[in-house]
């Protein structure tokens, strides 16, 4: 569980006989019918939703929810809960393994992912995430300014806002540091003084006997092949999203202490979950 490791390592895909394919149809097509048609329904209430309410989104977060248990049952996916969700607008911060934490983390509560700006642009992925509201950063110092008048504009309309501290996704057997300059823009006024954060852990297990980083897309691994194989699982296995308590900014002395505890409860929950 320590926080080096080598990124370069892939777990092999396996190989595609007959029964793989067919697996690969019997979960994927249904699977692509919930998600993209309901992309679809949400885009068209979006053309009403969007002019009377603007940001607020009233109806269409509950077709993300929907889409989001259906892909994960549709994939044969056991998903658990523990902890209970923070009531009221805030962040939340997680770790990050793989494509599938959109639907494990969408699943349960209406949230906002903030993502980087490349995110937008790739397919697939990228439409399913400005369909759902996500917030799209500049990694650059000189938009933190703009940056945090967003935030506070989204958690102002009652938005829980998503990050992914690690700045990366992993293998899911660990969770690496949390980069604290995400965390300045939560001391800014207006903010800090009212800002809850609550920390999750997401914590995935391979199909019995597989590979324990299974579900892990990581580096410049390719979604397609990656997600062939989740699709053609003889047997699947499980996610487990735990929610923390949250924490409130205003505890916190700087960004870095805010980080490190963070980032302390999400590792503790990754760590106790996985140990047999």
């Amino acid at each position: 569980m320590s926080t080096p490791w080598d990124s370069n390592t892939r777990p092999p895909h396996p190989k595609m006989g007959a029964s793989a394919w067919l697996r690969v149809l019997a979960r994927g097509m249904p699977l692509g019918l919930v998600v993209f048609g309901g992309l679809a329904i949400m885009l068209l209430l979006r053309l009403i939703e969007r002019p009377i309410f603007g940001a607020r989104r009233p109806v269409t977060p509950y077709i993300t929810l929907f889409v989001c248990r259906s892909a994960l049952v549709l994939l044969g996916i056991t998903y658990r809960m523990q902890g209970d969700v923070m009531a009221g607008p805030g962040a939340v911060v997680a770790n990050h393994a793989s494509w599938l934490d959109i639907f494990a983390l969408n699943a349960r509560k209406r949230i906002y992912f903030v993502s980087k700006a490349e995110v937008a642009g790739w397919p697939g992925i990228g439409w399913l995430a400005r369909a759902t509201g996500t917030v799209f950063i500049q990694r650059d110092r000189r938009e933190a300014a703009s940056q945090i008048g967003v935030f506070q504009d989204r958690l102002a309309l009652g938005h829980k806002l998503l990050f992914f501290p690690e700045g990366t996704s992993t293998d899911g057997q660990r969770v690496l540091a949390f980069k604290p300059t995400l965390f300045a823009a939560f001391f800014a006024q207006g903010l800090r003084e009212s800002l809850s954060i609550q920390p999750v852990s997401v914590v995935y297990r391979a199909p019995e006997g597989g590979d324990p980083r299974f579900y892990g897309w990581w580096g410049d691994m390719e979604f397609g092949p990656h997600l062939l194989s989740t699709l053609a699982a003889r047997r699947q296995g499980s996610v487990t999203v735990i929610y923390h308590a949250p924490v409130r900014v205003s505890d916190f002395g700087d960004r870095k202490a805010l980080a490190t505890a963070l980032e302390d409860q999400v590792r503790s929950g990754l760590v106790r979950s996985l140990q047999p």
